[in-house]
């Protein structure tokens, strides 16, 4: 298969037409077999949602440092919150991440049933004070993200071989994070921006601001960078849908190398509903190829990935 990545128009998802949506779900197929990324037009969120995203991701990393710790992702045992620069390290072989990051989940009022209940990773959002403007430029992007996710899914589940709607009611109370970032300009010798890595969920709708970084692993090894088509959005496939697929559709290991100018994109991650089961697809494995991973909840996945990278979640902070 070819290393590139291509351009995919998911218009046809939406068409009444199953061979129209077929044809889609086909060329989704072979990007997920493939390099395992893959840039979506066609997916119907305005320029404007995506606009006002940025300007609240601009606004809020300006934010004085005070008021950004006082949302620290230390203070929220829900994976929500601001990431200061070099807290994270997603390659333990290299030094932290020169990044800064904001983590938004599923919004959820404080007395909703589930957070009641105490589903893991149901809690609030942590807010910057005095902007509910920014609160809902992000949100309404979450939104818009979400059901661009779940749209994708309705054409892997045609090019599984699965019902069309077998994961809507698994992805219909997601452990969605959206997660804006912002990368600092710096020299060909500064740290990278984001270790090498791959994304813990189903699939990963990113925003970007147009600066090149992203990078993705070439199958025969080296580094190709993702190109930036205005307007489109840079999609990739998780390890949790590897999982689902039984490693059919590829997780690929990517990273950002240290941008020459600043830089902010803002990535979606969908993750399952927290009670979804997620097990190896009968079309995905045979007595040639049995299941290569164990049924798992959504929740236990998601708490053992981020406990691999969070040392506070580790410490119990």
């Amino acid at each position: 298969m070819s290393d590139s990545v291509p351009v995919i128009d998911v218009s046809g998802l939406r068409s009444p037409d199953p061979a129209a949506r077929r044809a889609v779900a086909a060329q989704l197929g072979a990007a997920c077999r493939g390099p395992g990324f893959f840039l979506v037009t066609g997916h119907g969120i305005p320029d404007s949602t995506t606009a006002g995203l940025f300007g609240a991701a601009r606004a809020l990393f300006a934010l004085p440092e005070a008021a950004k710790q006082a949302m620290s992702i230390r203070r929220s045992p829900h994976n929500r919150g601001y990431v200061g620069l070099s807290e994270e390290q997603l390659d333990p072989t290299k030094p932290a991440d020169r990044k800064e990051a904001f983590n938004v989940g599923l919004e959820m009022p404080p007395d909703h049933p589930e957070i009641r209940a105490g589903v893991p990773f149901r809690g609030v959002n942590l807010w910057p004070e005095g902007r509910p403007d920014l609160r809902a430029a992000i949100l309404a992007h979450f939104d818009a993200a979400w059901a661009l996710g779940r749209l994708l899914h309705r054409g892997f589940a045609l090019d599984l071989g699965v019902a069309e709607d077998f994961f809507e009611d698994k992805l219909d109370r997601p452990l969605a994070t959206l997660r804006l970032l912002h990368y600092p300009a710096g020299d060909a010798g500064a740290a990278l921006g984001a270790g090498e890595h791959t994304d813990y969920g189903c699939v990963t709708v990113l925003a970007t601001d147009g600066v090149a970084g992203l990078q993705v692993k070439r199958r025969g090894g080296g580094w190709e960078d993702v190109p930036s088509l205005p307007g489109a959005f840079v999609c990739n496939i998780g390890d949790c849908l590897m999982r689902w697929t039984n490693d059919l559709y590829a997780s690929t290991p990517h990273r950002v190398r240290a941008p020459v100018a600043e830089r902010y994109s803002a990535a979606f991650f969908l993750d399952p509903n927290p009670d979804a089961v997620v097990a190896v697809l009968p079309g995905c494995a045979d007595a040639g190829n049995p299941p290569r991973y164990a049924p798992v909840t959504g929740a236990a996945y998601l708490r053992a990935k981020l406990d691999e990278t969070y040392a506070h979640r580790r410490e119990g902070g």
